[in-house]
């Protein structure tokens, strides 16, 4: 029988494992894409979609999915048809959701607040349950399934949109499942990393592998790689140090982007240029 102790490391480094995996798949549309604020409103509607269930008393992850989703449905109509940039409604966004998260969380009692703001802002990785691990998996191989499935189409828009829809790709429908995946995989990953430091996670890893390659398919496979490492070497960190273990994460991942912008090859060649 495995020690209760031992039972509940297990889970958080699987945890860690899968959300690195799905952060990083999702993090090289949103960078290639040139949508990286949609890591800060995505990351703050769950926010405030967990906070409202906290103070509602239902299930914060479940809200927490309610509101990334319908951030995700007002993002992509609303640039659509008011011809103005995913950025600039991302922006409104945000501040929206910050601004009902901390009217939410002021309505909770002070002891619930402090415990559960915590928890939300900077993860709780050690109280992730089996089905924590569930949901993970199966957004993980939704994911990977529809990106092999329909790669021909994502690969479209993430080389460009206007083309991929100029050469007769719907790119709608799945520009938005880019959305939606974004809005779980934030929901997802609260409890691992927290509702502030998630951005990281989606941006650096496939940022780092950027630095050393311009193939979108060997980016794509060995983004979700770093991303996992990282977030292993990010929990050893925190267990040595007793850091929080969405800090840690990010920490490691930012210093594993800062050296691969000091040794790039692609650096090198601006340099030489």
């Amino acid at each position: 029988m495995i020690s209760l102790g031992l039972r509940i490391l297990l889970i958080a480094i699987i945890g860690a494992i899968l959300a690195g995996v799905t952060c990083s798949i999702i993090g090289v549309f949103v960078v290639r894409l040139k949508i990286s604020s949609i890591g800060y409103a995505m990351s703050h509607a769950a926010f405030a979609g967990a906070a409202l269930g906290l103070l509602l008393d239902i299930d914060p992850l479940l809200i927490a999915l309610l509101f990334s989703f319908i951030v995700a449905l007002l993002i992509g109509p609303i640039s659509d048809r008011s011809n103005l940039s995913p950025e600039v409604i991302l922006g409104i966004i945000f501040s929206l959701n910050i601004a009902l998260a901390f009217i939410f969380l002021s309505l909770l009692p002070t002891t619930a607040a402090s415990i559960s703001a915590l928890s939300i802002l900077w993860g709780s990785i050690l109280t992730i349950t089996i089905d924590d691990l569930t949901y993970l998996s199966i957004l993980t191989t939704i994911m990977i399934s529809a990106i092999v499935l329909f790669f021909k189409e994502f690969y479209a828009i993430l080389f460009n949109r206007k083309l991929a829809e100029a050469d007769g790709i719907n790119t709608k429908p799945f520009y938005y499942a880019i959305l939606f995946m974004a809005g779980a995989t934030v929901s997802f990953s609260l409890k691992i990393i927290g509702g502030l430091l998630v951005f990281a996670l989606i941006v650096n890893p496939p940022s780092t592998i950027m630095q050393f390659s311009y193939d979108m398919k060997k980016i794509i496979v060995l983004s979700p790689i770093l991303g996992a490492i990282t977030c292993l070497i990010g929990f050893l960190l925190s267990l040595i140090t007793d850091f929080p273990v969405g800090s840690s994460i990010v920490i490691v991942s930012s210093l594993l982007f800062a050296i691969s912008v000091v040794v790039s090859p692609k650096r090198r060649v601006i340099v030489q240029h």
